[in-house]
């Protein structure tokens, strides 16, 4: 009875010890606002699970990227494949997505104006200035009518790729963190969800245009190609691709952002 019982301890104790070394802690890099906020609820899934997550927040889209190609981040959630493309052929990353989050129809957004129809002649139009994303906004902006964009354009169209422009608008690209700032001296913008909901701006009922639910600009989970194959990442997509963070996201956000998983 003793050798049982010396045996049953030993085994408590060697399981407390391989629980103890599952212990795993990944660091992430998100943007402020939605990223931030969803990956707070993801920590907390991902601790059920024996992966702590240090998340650390950036005001802008272009630290992330070289953090976790650097290895000072393990992983990011910030940004849309586009993006991620469009920084890999710049700085030659060796990033991968490994999982989608959710997408954040871009809006449009003007204080003096109800519509886009009725900006001015000549009237400024603020973009965001990295490629995929001032594309994104020219796109949204084709698909309203109010320009048309030299066919074979892409995702990743830019200003010098407006073919037909009737009101004469004049585009300023700016970083993407700054367009709600600039909100008051243009006369329209097009922003990212996530920084405009940081502004106090609602796509559901402060943009004169929005993007539809189909975006193909869903956000995603990125890693070094390195770890693609890593337990931890796996243990993060389940984490995050969840029933609880889901309903989070919709009880949170009340469709101004949609879980893409």
């Amino acid at each position: 009875m003793r050798k049982l019982m010396q045996l049953a301890c030993s085994l408590a104790v060697l399981a407390v010890a391989q629980g103890a070394m599952a212990q795993e802690s990944i660091t992430v890099g998100v943007t402020p606002g939605t990223h931030e906020k969803v990956m707070e609820v993801v920590k907390q899934q991902a601790a059920k699970d024996g992966l702590d997550i240090e998340i650390v927040t950036f005001n802008d889209y272009v630290i992330p990227n070289r953090a976790l190609a650097l290895g000072d981040l393990d992983a990011n959630s910030f940004q849309h494949e586009p993006y991620l493309d469009a920084q890999i052929e710049q700085h030659g990353y060796d990033l991968v997505a490994v999982a989608k989050n959710f997408i954040e129809p871009m809006g449009v957004y003007a204080e003096d104006y109800e519509s886009l129809e009725a900006l001015p002649q000549g009237g400024t139009v603020a973009i965001p200035n990295d490629p995929s994303n001032g594309g994104r906004a020219l796109l949204l902006l084709e698909r309203e009518g109010l320009i048309t964009l030299r066919e074979g354009a892409g995702l990743t169209a830019g200003v010098s790729d407006i073919a037909d422009n009737p009101k004469e608008l004049e585009f300023v690209e700016l970083d993407a963190a700054q367009l709600p700032r600039a909100l008051p001296d243009v006369d329209a913008a097009a922003i990212n969800t996530n920084y405009a909901l940081e502004a106090d701006l609602d796509p559901r009922q402060d943009a004169i245009a929005v993007e539809d639910a189909d975006s193909p600009y869903a956000n995603i989970i990125v890693v070094r190609s390195e770890d693609r194959n890593a337990a931890w990442v796996d243990t993060l997509i389940q984490a995050y691709q969840t029933p609880e963070v889901r309903q989070y996201i919709r009880d949170t956000f009340d469709g101004a952002i949609v879980p893409a998983f």
